[in-house]
């Protein structure tokens, strides 16, 4: 299984290339590799520990409902790729980014489908939100398109976070995430739970009141609508809810919120779609009332109404998949798909019209066609619970008007419209629709064997339901008379369809656009208002919030827990290096009190900074001081380049002294006795002594760099990825009103010289013995920085540190010349060497699962090499050197930003 989501994923990053080289159709092979995998068979289980400590596991199971949701997604995959490499014309911008998305969410949705664990189903859950949300908003240009993909993120989004808590409540009540050990043992689950987990499977199957994203995202391309809101992202919820069926389905929240809401979307969206003139949005709002249909069989929590639910399932991504595949035909050969400009079509491509004939049919519920065999056994399943069927059955005469609705106004002739002129459909558009299509007629008739293989999984159900048969013909019966009722009622409606859509105009007293779009806007000011009164701006005020809420904590545990017991040792020193250093450091503070220049400021808290390096090293800690003293030194550099931006002279703090001088003895007391009364609670040994064993075992002779890189890998690319997260944020919004972000060098230089910090020194002063020794330094100190990188595993240095001495001989390149020496000596987009820098880290973190190992965990080996001797290689120097490349990239990132930017500015408001 693993394997099938890697071929996925390089897919998607090789998707630019390979559609720039080839073609769309070469993005169908990896789904038709997964679609061959589960036709021959995969293991029944795979499992990987990934976080134990939280439950976490690469947990797949593959059983009779994940076998017939991956054929849907990888058969159906294939064929939309197939399909979308003649939809799109050749040369479009977007078909790279279109080839990632859907590679991308081909594989999330597979991953979603097969995951045994819900904490690993949930982020598969939000690769799909994520990859819909790009494909929905395909068209960056096109305003419906973001307003519809940012209504589906934020509908989807909100529904998957009350999922997740959902979940965990689920988790700690069953005392496991794994979904067969919950669906084999269920646990006692509050109805809280319940409902939070449905809030997530309806939103993501826009069941009412959650509907209003699908319909609008008929903004995306069609073979997105064919794929994502057909056979596929709309179909998670409805499979979440088969999936924890038999653990939940009897807990009355669920029936009691599941079939009523499941009832009336079937009955909104078929209303709504007998009104509609464009063919994808009536596709679209027959969509959700057919998964209202879905909802209603697999949420009644019984054997018989899920084994129904089944075979609908099915038979809705066929028919459904292949239609929205024929409205694109039609639009692309007739130049639109709107009904009434549409007339003759059926004679001018028969063939095509033949293909909607069919897989309208199996959406009416005609036999012989899968539709037919599905119909009969909800209605079959239905019949112990009046309501539902009552629904049930005024929703499929809903169908059966707007099927008919559809085949009418897509190729009927109609009085008064011209002809419209058809091109010849390609083959590699119609015979995706075809397959689909004929899919229908041909597996109808196997529909018992179909029953007897899902029978293991209808047979996790604690309620057994009303006995349902999964059969082509079953006799005439009262199922068969309410399908001939309901199609009679449906054929009435089409025939008095101006009349009905009338009525439903006239009945159109709230629009689920406007409201929804209403309440964002209503959320928006808000936050607005929220905003303007939380953060005005002032630093010293968040400060100040900050250390208050510091020392409100430590008065409510004095309140609430009594005196602490601070029973630790206490010792004034153990060398006598350390009172010294202190009173360095308990001086440049008190000097920090006094000081009325920003730059005197800068200086003196770096001095602190730099005491408390001292301090390390004097307690033994090489690593951290030498780390501690190189990024005081950048924060130092940074500090002087934003200086440019403030007032030079004399500052003044707006709260009285005593104020701030208390506020932080007070904060200085809590943090102290709180650092003590950690220590002094410990019960567990100290790991401290089993370090050196651990940093052996890592083939590493430096502790600290054994912590970064092997035992608490998982930190350092987490926090690798915060910093280069919080980077990009502050030097974006240096470039906030530029469309350019790359640095721009300065006009061509006099022959007197370059000017360095341009803003601070006058026109036409050279800094020559700077820029000579920056020139003649530069490499060497890269060299050092590369040497630091590889001596970390055993002595003092690491990618760290490494990458923070390469940053420094950057700035140093770029405080001798400028922006234009930056240019120069960094040739490479800083942006290029973060993603390099957390590509490497990343793809070490999945080097050790290509190998059957765990994530993260480092391979090694030992060799003797002639005339170097014996070498120990591990991929921790390549995690090592990611985060070297991406520290390098981050410095070279915030020169441009909050240096060359700001000379460009500078020199504009001087031009100026």
């Amino acid at each position: 299984m693993e394997s099938l989501l890697v071929l996925h994923a390089v897919a998607a990053v090789c998707a630019p290339w390979l559609v720039r080289r080839a073609s769309l159709a070469v993005l169908a092979l990896p789904p038709a590799a997964a679609f061959l995998a589960t036709v021959l068979g995969l293991p029944a289980r795979e499992t990987r520990t990934w976080a134990p400590s939280i439950g976490l596991e690469l947990a797949f199971r593959v059983d009779a409902l994940a076998v017939l949701m991956m054929s849907l997604v990888t058969g159906v995959g294939a064929l939309v790729m197939i399909y979308s490499a003649r939809y799109f014309p050749r040369g479009d911008d977007g078909l790279g980014r279109y080839g990632v998305f859907m590679s991308a969410f081909a594989g999330s949705m597979l991953g979603l489908v097969t995951a045994d664990n819900l904490l690993l189903l949930y982020v598969f859950w939000e690769l799909t939100t994520v990859c819909s949300y790009l494909l929905i908003g395909y068209d960056p240009e096109s305003r419906p398109s973001r307003q519809a993909a940012l209504k589906a993120l934020g509908v989807t989004t909100s529904g998957g976070l009350a999922m997740l808590a959902g979940f965990v409540l689920l988790g700690q009540a069953a005392g496991t995430y794994r979904i067969s050990d919950i669906v084999a043992h269920p646990p006692h689950v509050s109805p809280v739970a319940i409902v939070l987990i449905l809030v997530g499977a309806l939103s993501k199957s826009a069941i009412f009141p959650f509907s209003t994203w699908l319909p609008a995202a008929m903004a995306a391309p069609t073979p997105v609508s064919a794929y994502l809101h057909a056979a596929a992202m709309v179909k998670a919820g409805v499979y979440l809810l088969a999936r924890l069926g038999p653990a939940l389905g009897d807990v009355a929240p669920w029936r009691a919120v599941a079939v009523p809401l499941g009832v009336v979307t079937m009955l909104l969206g078929g209303w709504r779609a007998l009104r509609e003139t464009d063919l994808k949005r009536l596709l679209a709002y027959g969509t959700v009332g057919q998964l209202g249909l879905l909802t209603v069989l697999f949420g009644s929590g019984d054997g018989g109404a899920a084994l129904a639910g089944a075979a609908m399932l099915l038979a809705h991504a066929l028919f459904k998949a292949a239609l929205f595949l024929v409205v694109g035909i039609v639009d692309h050969m007739a130049g639109t798909r709107d009904l009434r400009e549409l007339s003759g079509v059926g004679r001018s491509m028969p063939w095509v019209c033949g293909v909607a004939v069919l897989a309208g049919a199996s959406m009416l519920g005609l036999p012989p066609l899968a539709g037919f065999a599905g119909k009969e056994a909800a209605l079959e399943a239905l019949m112990d619970t009046p309501l539902a069927l009552g629904g049930v059955v005024a929703g499929s005469a809903l169908t059966v008007a707007y099927t008919l609705r559809f085949l009418w106004g897509a190729f009927w002739d109609k009085p008064g419209v011209a002809a419209r002129e058809t091109r010849r459909a390609p083959a590699a558009m119609f015979g995706p629709a075809a397959l689909l299509s004929v899919l229908g007629l041909a597996l109808a008739p196997f529909a018992p064997w179909y029953g007897h293989e899902l029978s293991g999984y209808i047979g996790t159900f604690r309620d057994k339901g009303h006995v349902t048969h999964l059969v082509l013909w079953g006799g005439f019966s009262l199922p068969l008379l309410l399908s001939a009722m309901s199609a009679a009622a449906g054929v009435a409606l089409f025939l008095a369809r101006e009349p009905v859509a009338r009525a439903g105009a006239a009945l159109h007293v709230f629009d689920s656009g406007q409201i929804f779009w209403s309440l964002v806007r209503r959320l928006d000011r808000f936050a607005i208002q929220l905003t303007g009164f939380v953060q005005r701006g002032s630093v010293p005020d968040y400060l100040t919030l900050t250390l208050l809420a510091v020392i409100g904590v430590g008065v409510f545990s004095l309140v609430s827990g009594g005196p602490p017991r601070l029973d630790v040792p206490v010792v004034a020193w153990q060398r006598p290096e350390q009172p010294v250093v202190a009173l360095l450091i308990v001086a440049s503070a008190a000097l920090a009190l006094f000081a009325r220049a920003y730059i005197l400021l800068g200086v003196v808290v770096g001095l602190i900074g730099y005491g408390t390096a001292l301090l390390f090293l004097v307690h033994g800690s090489p690593d951290l001081a030498l780390t501690q003293f190189l990024a005081e030194t950048v924060s130092l550099v940074v500090f002087a380049l934003v200086l440019r931006r403030l007032p030079i002279g004399p500052i003044r703090g707006r709260l009285p002294f005593w104020f701030r001088m208390g506020l932080g003895l007070a904060v200085a007391v809590v943090v102290t006795g709180a650092g003590m009364l950690a220590m002094g609670a410990r019960t567990a040994q100290p790991i401290g002594a089993l370090m050196g064993a651990a940093a052996e075992q890592a083939g590493a002779r430096n502790i600290v760099s054994a912590l970064i890189v092997d035992i608490r890998a998982w930190d350092t690319m987490g926090e690798s990825t915060v910093l280069v997260v919080l980077t990009l944020g502050v030097t974006s919004l240096v470039f906030l009103r530029r469309r350019s972000y790359h640095i721009e060098p300065g006009p061509p230089l006099p022959a007197e010289g370059t000017r360095w910090l341009s803003a601070t020194l006058p026109r036409g002063q050279r800094a020559l013995a700077f820029e000579v020794a920056a020139r003649l330094t530069f490499h060497t100190v890269l060299v050092l920085s590369v040497f630091l990188l590889f001596i970390g595993h055993s002595a003092v240095g690491g990618g760290f540190a490494g990458g923070i001495v390469a940053g420094m001989a950057i700035t140093v390149r770029y405080l001798a010349g400028g922006r234009n020496e930056l240019a120069v000596a960094v040739p490479v987009h800083a942006g290029v060497l973060m993603g390099i820098g957390l590509t490497l880290s990343t793809g070490t973190a999945l080097a050790g699962l290509l190998f059957g190992r765990a994530a993260l965990d480092m391979l090694a080996t030992d060799m003797t090499v002639p005339l170097l001797g014996h070498l120990h290689l591990s991929t921790g120097l390549l995690f090592d050197l990611g985060v070297y490349v991406s520290v390098a990239g981050m410095v070279q990132d915030i020169l441009r930003g909050l240096g060359a930017e700001l000379d460009r500015q500078i020199d504009a408001e001087e031009s100026a």
